[in-house]
């Protein structure tokens, strides 16, 4: 668990379907946006407690191969707000990972996505050692552009065509930050974000 001043960090659990499909179902039109579609045919977690169980359990064998680790975002007082992962986990040469993010509507703007970012870089660079973590963001998403450019993310420029959102492959602007600048600037983030 990664726990910071209004928030925690732990992965999701079978257990935190009910309230994750709430927040699921409350903002759809919000999310899905931003989202790609899912495969064809397969079970929304959403609506199907047995693919959400299966979601968790993907979830938990990536974390144990060191592939990706996925959190559920919490308030202290235990409400589910959103999800933070480090996915894609690269060893070897790149020893990278790209962080993707979302908040409920309900609690948008009100600085908890980067405090949750703030937790996983930490544990990114401090724990796992990696030597970069990247945001890839839809150019027009501007409050998840927001929260990189709070973080002090770099941003490098657009990589065309990068991931399918909505059935279409979509530009993204490619934000991110290098253990080095972690190491200049990780004391100043956890300062505004963590204490």
């Amino acid at each position: 668990m990664l726990t910071g001043p209004r928030l925690f960090l732990r992965p999701l659990r079978s257990s935190d379907h009910a309230s994750w499909r709430a927040v699921r179902e409350r903002s759809r039109n919000w999310l899905e946006p931003w989202e790609p579609m899912p495969e064809p045919g397969s079970p929304d977690p959403v609506t199907d407690f047995d693919a959400f169980r299966a979601r968790c359990g993907a979830w938990d064998r990536q974390r144990h191969f060191d592939s990706a680790y996925g959190f559920g975002l919490f308030r202290l007082d235990g409400a589910l707000v959103g999800e933070i992962s480090l996915g894609s986990v690269q060893r070897g040469p790149f020893q990278a990972a790209f962080i993707g993010y979302w908040v409920d509507r309900e609690h948008a703007g009100k600085g908890y996505v980067p405090e949750g970012v703030a937790l996983v870089m930490r544990y990114g660079f401090d724990e796992l050692h990696l030597h970069r973590l990247e945001a890839s963001i839809v150019p027009r998403n501007a409050p998840s552009r927001r929260v990189a450019e709070k973080l002090g993310m770099r941003e490098e420029g657009i990589a065309l065509r990068f991931l399918q959102i909505q059935g279409v492959y979509e530009n993204h602007v490619r934000y991110a930050i290098t253990s080095e600048e972690w190491q200049a600037r990780g004391a100043e983030i956890t300062q505004r974000f963590l204490t």
